[in-house]
């Protein structure tokens, strides 16, 4: 079967779980996971389950699992604590529970964050994997960082990933 192929059979509305990790945001602060929900429904997608957390590794896990939990969710962003300071634990948390990583997406988020800020893309550990079904992205904080991962992968591929994983 050929890419365009995959990508019609994928085709339709995707229902996304948006988790914020950070100590210091709040429903009033969180610009990162409200530029995701925006995001996912200004391209006709859903996200109907939304948590915040600090930066903890058993209430990421909690949070990520319980968004995993929720039937109609397939894709789950989490955004914060990607990158290398000693609180920055989302991408340890979620590769120790992954069941399968997708190493692609880290790799190409990072050449095309590159063009975009040069060499201090090398602080980022954005990352994706599977769990419970769902195609899981932990993402930074930054506004722009979130709108380069949607726009130019996230998005295109969204439902690509969920009818690989037979969804």
């Amino acid at each position: 079967m050929s890419l365009e192929q995959h990508r019609t059979d994928g085709a339709g509305v995707r229902t996304f779980a948006v988790v914020t990790v950070s100590d210091t945001r709040d429903a009033t602060t969180d610009r990162g996971g409200d530029f995701l929900v925006e995001a996912v429904e200004a391209a006709g997608h859903r996200a109907p389950h939304r948590d915040r957390v600090t930066d903890d590794t058993p209430a990421i896990e909690a949070a990520v699992r319980a968004a995993c939990a929720v039937a109609e969710v397939e894709l789950v962003l989490v955004t914060g604590g990607t990158g290398i300071a000693p609180r920055d634990v989302t991408v340890p948390t979620l590769e120790a529970i992954f069941e399968s990583r997708i190493p692609g997406f880290g790799e190409l988020f990072r050449s095309l964050s590159f063009e975009e800020i040069g060499s201090a893309t090398i602080l980022s550990r954005a990352c994706a994997g599977i769990l419970a079904g769902r195609v899981v992205f932990a993402l930074p904080g930054s506004p722009k960082a979130l709108a380069l991962a949607m726009e130019r992968i996230i998005l295109p591929e969204a439902g690509h990933l969920v009818s690989q994983l037979g969804r």
